[in-house]
């Protein structure tokens, strides 16, 4: 394959821009089941042309197809959060009317971009490295991650919220962001791990030290305690603890915990932060202004030293390293 191969997915992801005008157009007064089947359609046609694109020479690894449809759904995605901010008008209007009306929600707000931006840098960056042949595991098992945490607060709130009443048969087009994933999962995690050529007698030396003498890990070690305690008690207030703490901490800093659209129950940390000082979160369940400095200090420190933890695997992988001889004996 050759690097017009990814930059054909780029052009192809930025037709959702007339595709969704036009189908804003045509889908007024549609009914819900045919929204779906327009969709599902649309969907289909993309990873036809995405074959199209490398019909001389197509990929090894047929998640470039995945990665396709994926990458034109971000740019919808991106668009659904332009047009609620009133940046642009007329693409999804019936949609978000129509469709899925929860992604109407600060929360769905927040994930909009999150996909729009995020995921869809993740997924030229994968379709790239699959044009080039060379691998995108690390890349590849942190999308995973991110859109499966995603799915895992989404699908659940839009069922179990306020929304829950009103789930369209647009919601089954969220389908293919459950199978897709977990068939590209396993696909990713079998891919060949970046081999590191480090001395035995140093992956010896690294893992003979104890944790106090590894002031990095002992400092991840002590977040990744503190963090479980604090999802504890996140927990807790979700189920409504009648503690006095639980009651202050809900009351003072994170009343968005009670949003009655019941993301935060479930709660996604970087979507999380922005819809629980999102406009439209109701007045009642935004995190006060005097508490703001504490929450936010609180929840990107919650949110960021993971990424830093999974940095220091990635990068100093010694401690985790089998020796040769470890190898032989099992």
């Amino acid at each position: 394959m050759s690097a017009s191969a990814a930059t054909g997915v780029f052009v192809l992801s930025l037709t959702a821009i007339p595709v969704t005008y036009l189908f804003n157009c045509l889908a007024a007064g549609g009914s819900s089941w045919a929204i779906v089947a327009v969709g599902l359609l649309v969907l289909v046609f993309i990873a036809l042309l995405a074959r199209v694109l490398v019909k001389r020479k197509p990929p090894k690894d047929p998640l470039f197809y995945v990665y396709a449809v994926f990458a034109f759904t971000s740019v919808v995605n991106l668009i659904i959060g332009l047009e609620q901010d009133g940046i642009i008008d007329g693409f999804m209007t019936h949609y978000l009317r129509e469709g899925e009306p929860y992604l109407n929600t600060a929360y769905g707000h927040v994930i909009c971009y999150w996909d729009g931006s995020v995921h869809y840098l993740m997924y030229l960056l994968m379709v790239a490295a699959i044009a080039w042949e060379q691998s995108y595991r690390t890349i590849g098992l942190y999308w995973l991650g991110s859109i499966i945490m995603s799915i895992i607060v989404f699908m659940p709130g839009n069922i179990v919220g306020k929304y829950g009443t009103k789930v369209c048969p647009a919601f089954f087009l969220s389908v293919p962001y459950i199978c897709l994933p977990i068939w590209a999962g396993f696909r990713i995690y079998n891919q060949p791990s970046v081999t590191h050529d480090t001395p035995v007698k140093v992956v010896q030396e690294v893992q003979k030290k104890g944790l106090l003498r590894r002031p990095i890990d002992l400092m991840l070690a002590a977040y990744l305690i503190l963090a479980t305690g604090f999802c504890i008690f996140r927990g807790m207030i979700a189920l409504d603890c009648p503690a006095e703490l639980c009651r202050l901490y809900i009351q003072l800093h994170e009343p968005y915990i009670k949003d009655p659209a019941a993301y935060p129950k479930l709660q996604a940390q970087f979507s999380h932060i922005g819809a629980s000082l999102h406009a439209r979160t109701p007045y009642i369940y935004r995190v006060p202004e005097e508490a703001k400095q504490f929450f936010l200090i609180l929840n990107i420190m919650y949110g960021i030293l993971p990424q830093l933890l999974a940095y220091r695997c990635v990068n100093k992988p010694e401690f985790f390293m089998k020796t040769k001889q470890e190898e032989k004996m099992e």
